[in-house]
């Protein structure tokens, strides 16, 4: 006789598998207003000093800044070039070991959330403005100005390619490694062990209960002020675009930053609407909108754009970043000097610091959302899907844009460069329906910004009431209006808005990119010891079977005699 073999989804002796009926930090609070002041209070006053002082003082904050830029987000580069590539080392290891047949809840236990559903929120929330807001422009920049070290003398077509490369990487499977190691952390502290949706939660298998105190309260804070920033970038990026678009749709005459300010506060009153309605209503109906409408633009551009040309440089563009892979993943640029290392944290530092400003609010969003779902279903969902269908995001558009330069008469580039913020609407006005398409875009861009905050501030505001996930509608509001603050006094401080907000990103990031990496050390700590409780059972599963098996062999061929399982009246029970 056999039996069925234990599953790989167990859970390990003595840990609570996830259970919704877990009570939340709400239901302690009782008279007190907040759930987790130690972690509110100071986060807010950091976000209310900055934003004071940036509005008091926007000269004196923008030459800081610029400073800051010089002296300490230069000399980063390599620090985040490491450890962003190791954060793809990890997460391919955590998909293709045994590992990834874990379950992010109970063993039996269905997603919460379909796959399109899940995939649209992860989606609008990891990359949503960013994308339409470089489309167009990243690829064009590098076309017009190429990374030092490139092959110039290999002609247009080498320095395109490089273009397409150089973009790829900054959008590819780094950007979504990053979110995997914070996102799985946290799944697998929320779900599977049913502890409160929090970053300090995900470090307990390396920190213990010391997670409870200040250093606790420090990882969160870390995690708050760093999403501020970075959904703060973003915001920034998306009225920037929208300014210039209805500017160059002759709405406005200039995007001033009054006007700006003016669409910051517009918009994110929009947000406070949707983010008080929480995840199953306003962000997921939200989310699949942005889905929707992006799929849209997508398709129309591939049509009315050169569509033979696109799709086999899609198809060819896979191939020349999968050959390149290791040799842009390291790629520090040390013997360009100051040219070098001035593109890099212009680029690929900036890059990665903003996906790591944002990977605290991505991170516990995709973990919310990701209940029920086995380790490698979560690592595969969230690095490969969105990566492709990023890559052909830029390959329709910013292939569209390097082509009309290259092939179809050019204008995109000036005298003095790319425009950055006017590269997606210059490119749409060569096509048919140009005008309807740039409206489209504006629209997406507004609800990629509503989605943006008020997943920002939804995820923010669970970390700062101590885990909760069904936060009070007040403070949600409260950090979806520090959000737009931020935006704002970033972009009137001097030094040039994005400028600022780029260099906010980075630094912001860098106190929690030595928390993400202690976040993976903590998963992996935890994960091969689950691992090694599920091999010890099917080991000690496969001893038994063997035994029956070999017992039933022995007493068929007669070796020994047969047992009856039946006793006897009067026999002793065995």
């Amino acid at each position: 006789m056999t039996s069925s073999p234990p599953t790989e989804r167990t859970t390990p002796p003595g840990e609570p598998s996830g259970d919704s009926s877990r009570p939340t930090p709400r239901t302690a609070r009782g008279r007190f207003p907040m759930a987790a002041p130690r972690v509110f209070i100071p986060a807010a006053v950091i976000l209310v000093l900055f934003s004071a002082t940036a509005a008091i003082f926007p000269d004196r904050m923008g030459d800081w800044l610029a400073s800051a830029n010089t002296n300490v987000v230069i000399d980063l580069g390599w620090w985040y070039v490491l450890v962003v590539t190791s954060f793809v080392a990890f997460s391919l290891w955590m998909a293709l070991s045994p590992m990834g047949s874990i379950v992010l809840g109970k063993d039996d236990e269905d997603p919460e959330f379909g796959l399109k559903s899940w995939f649209a929120m992860l989606f609008a929330a990891g990359m949503g403005i960013g994308l339409v807001f470089w489309g167009v422009a990243e690829p064009l920049n590098h076309l017009a100005t190429p990374p030092p070290g490139t092959d110039v003398a290999g002609g247009p077509d080498q320095v395109a390619r490089t273009a397409m490369d150089t973009t790829f990487l900054h959008w590819g499977l780094h950007a979504w490694a990053i979110y995997v190691v914070v996102g799985l952390a946290i799944a697998y502290a929320v779900h599977r062990k049913g502890r409160p949706i929090s970053i300090r939660w995900a470090l307990e298998p390396l920190l213990g209960k010391r997670i409870l105190g200040f250093w606790g309260d420090v990882v969160d804070v870390v995690a708050i002020v760093g999403t501020l920033f970075g959904v703060a970038t973003s915001l920034g990026f998306g009225v920037k675009q929208v300014g210039a678009g209805l500017s160059f749709l002759g709405v406005v005459d200039e995007a001033s930053t009054p006007l700006l300010v003016l669409l910051i506060a517009i918009i994110t009153g929009v947000a406070l609407v949707s983010v008080v309605t929480g995840v199953d209503k306003g962000i997921r109906y939200l989310s699949n909108i942005n889905m929707g409408v992006a799929a849209g633009l997508l398709v129309a551009v591939l049509l009315l754009g050169p569509t033979v040309f696109l799709l086999s440089d899609f198809v060819t563009q896979i191939g020349s970043y999968l050959q390149n892979f290791l040799k842009l993943s390291f790629d520090v640029r040390p013997f360009q000097g100051e040219a070098g290392q001035s593109w890099l944290s212009g680029w690929t530092t900036y890059y990665w610091g903003w996906w790591m400003s944002w990977a605290p609010f991505v991170g516990v969003f995709i973990a919310r959302i990701s209940r029920g779902r086995t380790v490698r279903e979560f690592v595969l969902g969230v690095l490969l899907v969105p990566t492709m269908v990023t890559f052909l995001w830029f390959s329709v558009l910013g292939g569209t844009a390097i082509w009309t330069e290259m092939f179809g008469g050019g204008g995109l580039i000036g005298e003095e460069g790319v425009s950055t913020d006017l590269a997606l609407f210059q490119m749409l006005d060569t096509l048919p329906l140009g005008t309807v398409l740039s409206v489209v875009a504006i629209f997406l861009i507004v609800v990629f910004f509503v989605t943006s905050s008020d997943s920002g501030s939804f995820v923010v505001d669970m970390l700062a009431e101590g885990g909760d996930p069904n936060p009070p509608v007040w403070s949600r509001a409260f950090w979806a209006s520090m959000e737009g603050v931020v935006a704002a006094v970033l972009l009137m401080a001097g030094a040039g808005g994005l400028a600022a907000l780029q260099t906010s990103a980075i630094l912001v990031a860098a106190p929690f990119s030595i928390i993400m990496v202690l976040l993976m050390i903590a998963t992996a700590k935890a994960l091969l010891a689950e691992n090694r409780v599920i091999q010890r059972k099917k080991r000690k599963w496969l001893a038994t079977q063997i035994a029956d098996e070999v017992t039933e062999g022995l007493q068929d061929s007669g070796t020994i005699p047969a047992v009856d399982p039946t006793p006897t009246k009067g026999s002793p029970r065995r």
